[in-house]
């Protein structure tokens, strides 16, 4: 069953939506993509699958393909993702990722 969350007190732009602290930014420039240096950050990929994780650090990731959803642990609503899609994955968060098509993707992890 959906739920519908209320909405926050401060509202994200319009290309991007916020849920469980995971924020996707869709429609990237390659401006801003070149700004965020994305190329030169390790790339990692998975086959469809349930994974299991838990981000001991934040993590930055850039699809170049594939379509997940993140499901938060505890929780039977996810948050959906694919390719082209900027997203941020808070540290401490423990879900599943459920992938439909195989993943490749560029990411990086805050060294704080």
């Amino acid at each position: 069953m959906a739920t519908t969350s209320s909405s926050s007190s401060s509202t994200p732009p319009a290309d991007s939506s916020s849920n469980f602290g995971i924020v996707v930014e869709s429609d990237l420039s390659d401006s801003r993509l070149s700004e965020l240096g994305i190329k030169s950050w390790p790339k990692w990929g998975c086959p469809p699958g349930k994974y299991t994780l838990k981000f001991d650090a934040e993590e930055t990731c850039y699809l170049l393909r594939g379509k997940v959803k993140v499901i938060p642990k505890g929780s039977s609503e996810f948050v959906e993702f694919g390719a082209g899609d900027l997203v941020i994955i808070p540290k401490g968060l423990s879900c599943t990722w459920d992938v439909s098509v195989a993943v490749d993707k560029y990411y990086k992890f805050d060294s704080s």
